[in-house]
């Protein structure tokens, strides 16, 4: 009996010490599972945070992937900068480009033995606006680039081509601009310098741009040596949308809106004009001296009186005229496709009274281009929406199907719709009563404002004009500048006469 009862108690301690370590009884061995527990549970939660950001990355990408080929890969592919695109010449002939009439501006002859030359039939007429397509692309042989070294022509035929070997027809680009007018602005700018815009301000569409001096496009290559070093002419330089000329008296636009928006009417206006201002020993004058006596707001509107406006810029500050001119898209980008300079407008209520006095009748340090001026009366004549400028109305085969189609688009509401009202108000009474008054009693009305600015210390004067036509609902705008033309009115409103002309009666 004693041997057995010794070997039960063997047995019992061999049995214990084959009992599971977590069934016995120490004091840290709870704590110590739980904290391994909950590191692996920090560390799966790092692992599951790192796994969704790269998913996250990946999807991202993969949508930024579907995003590009979709809506920008053209824009890229269509980029003047992509070098890549004249290669498409290889196994394209380049399309033409027409006016909204059908008119060739540009083609591309074909002779016997296979050789290409680009032809512009205008010449020198178009020479900004269409461009060029050798040295360089420029104008809309830039712009369009893309469409005209791509064909849509029957895919049959381009089959049947390739394995000719022979070459596809490009597509055609149908622009929006009118050769009539173009030609119209062309003979009417004559010999000068300067540069026209006419546009449709109800649509965007671009009509006209006239630059000179100009150019001839199919002379580019022989020429272009002579094109590029000469210094005094500048014939490659599109002035409509990079010149940068003070805007002189056209800038009273800007004036009245701003006064109008600090006083909330032009009702409380007056002035007293004796033919010159001085402050702080800075003296400006009304232009050649004119005395214009008592003046309400619409009066020294449509007379240009300098004093009047001198002292309604220091009334209102250059916070409130800085303000107002980005507004209108002053130190602002503009909604073109084509190469331009932003407008400049640096004036403060810190730039004291010379620069302010100087700064109110648009001299100073504010620069402007023909184009932006074009778009600041588009946004008047259509109620305070700037629609955007195009030039392209659409893209069609060789054969005349289309391919694509551009369609208006509002940019910006640059003014409210009384705001434009007002303003048009004012540049009717220029036209009727004022410095513009050359293009009263017609059978077509015109709100219009002059400018003369002056561009060196001998006093000389680049010649503004800026209106629409068929004022209660607008048809064209023209923006027009003359360097060294003197007056808005003697340079400037002729030409506007004869585009206006052309537009109605021919």
């Amino acid at each position: 009996m004693r041997k057995l009862r010794k070997r039960d108690k063997k047995d019992n301690h061999r049995q214990e010490d084959f009992l599971p370590r977590e069934n016995l009884e120490y004091p840290d061995t709870q704590d110590t599972q739980a904290k391994k527990k909950k590191k692996r549970r920090s560390r799966n939660r790092e692992f599951t945070i790192i796994s969704y950001f790269f998913v996250a990355i990946f999807v991202s990408l993969i949508g930024y992937l579907v995003y590009f080929n979709v809506v920008k890969s053209e824009d890229f592919i269509n980029s003047p900068y992509n070098t890549r695109q004249d290669t498409f010449a290889d196994r394209v002939v380049r399309g033409q480009i027409l006016d909204s009439n059908g008119e060739v501006l540009a083609r591309t002859d074909v002779d016997g033995e296979g050789n290409e030359t680009r032809v512009y039939p205008y010449s020198n007429i178009f020479a900004h606006v269409v461009g060029y397509a050798s040295q360089g692309k420029s104008g809309l042989e830039s712009e369009a680039n893309f469409q005209l070294l791509t064909s849509h022509a029957f895919f049959l035929e381009q089959l049947k081509n390739q394995f000719q070997g022979k070459k596809n027809q490009g597509d055609n680009v149908i622009t929006t601009l009118n050769a009539n007018l173009q030609q119209t602005a062309y003979a009417a700018l004559g010999d000068r310098r300067g540069a026209i815009v006419v546009m449709e301000p109800s649509t965007g569409k671009i009509l006209a741009m006239v630059v000179k001096p100009d150019f001839d496009p199919n002379t580019i290559d022989a020429d272009w040596d002579y094109l590029i070093n000469d210094p005094n002419d500048s014939r490659l330089l599109n002035r409509a949308t990079m010149g940068q000329y003070p805007p002189g008296s056209v800038f009273k636009i800007v004036d009245s809106l701003a006064y109008y928006r600090e006083h909330g009417t032009l009702q409380d206006f007056s002035y007293l004009c004796q033919g010159s201002i001085t402050v702080d020993d800075h003296t400006i004058p009304c232009y050649g001296g004119a005395v214009h006596g008592q003046q309400d707001f619409a009066a020294a509107f449509a007379n240009s009186c300098n004093c009047a406006f001198v002292q309604m810029g220091l009334d209102i500050g250059g916070d409130i005229l800085r303000d107002t001119s980005e507004d209108l898209l002053f130190n602002k980008k503009l909604p073109l496709t084509m190469s331009y300079k932003r407008s400049s407008f640096s004036l403060t209520d810190d730039s004291g009274a010379p620069l302010t006095m100087q700064t109110s009748i648009g001299q100073g340090n504010t620069l402007v281009s023909p184009m932006h001026m074009a778009l600041i009366t588009c946004a008047i004549a259509n109620q305070g929406v700037l629609m955007k400028p195009y030039l392209i109305d659409r893209v069609e085969n060789y054969a005349g199907e289309k391919v694509s189609s551009n369609e208006p688009e509002s940019y910006r509401t640059l003014m409210t719709n009384k705001e434009a009202n007002l303003l048009s108000d004012l540049m009717t009474g220029v036209v009727n009563s004022g410095t513009a008054s050359a293009l009263s009693g017609r059978s077509y009305t015109v709100a219009g404002k002059t400018g003369s600015a002056e561009y060196n210390e001998a006093g000389d004067s680049h010649a503004w004009f800026v209106g629409y036509s068929n004022v209660a609902a607008p048809d064209i705008a023209v923006s027009i500048i003359v360097e060294g033309g003197g007056t808005g009115g003697a340079a400037a409103v002729p030409i506007a006469g004869q585009i206006f002309d052309a537009y109605y009666y021919n």
